[in-house]
């Protein structure tokens, strides 16, 4: 993948679009890189959850856990490299089947 400055913010989802709740995690080197980093912030919310469902856990999440994006030098008709709601979503439904 393409190298370059590719810099992980934090959102906070219980303080949904408040920018003073945002946080830079740090810059990288590669997508991929970033990519791991924001997986990692996913995975940590998720992984000590009592929730009994995929449903219940990611209901957790989308209203309690940080959500992690990534501002770097991608082609402005390219979806942005990672969707933490999706990606918590999939590791949900791997969670809680």
């Amino acid at each position: 993948m393409t190298e370059g400055n590719w810099t992980v913010y934090v959102d906070d989802n219980f303080h949904y679009m408040d920018e003073d709740e945002r946080y830079c995690l740090g810059a990288f080197d590669s997508i991929d890189a970033a990519v791991a980093a924001c997986r990692n912030i996913v995975d940590e919310f998720l992984k000590d959850k009592p929730a009994k469902t995929a449903d219940e856990l990611y209901d957790q999440y989308t209203s309690f856990g940080e959500d992690p994006w990534i501002k770097g030098p991608f082609p402005a008709s390219d979806a942005p490299p990672f969707s933490a709601w999706s990606y918590a979503r999939q590791r949900c439904n791997e969670l809680r089947p």
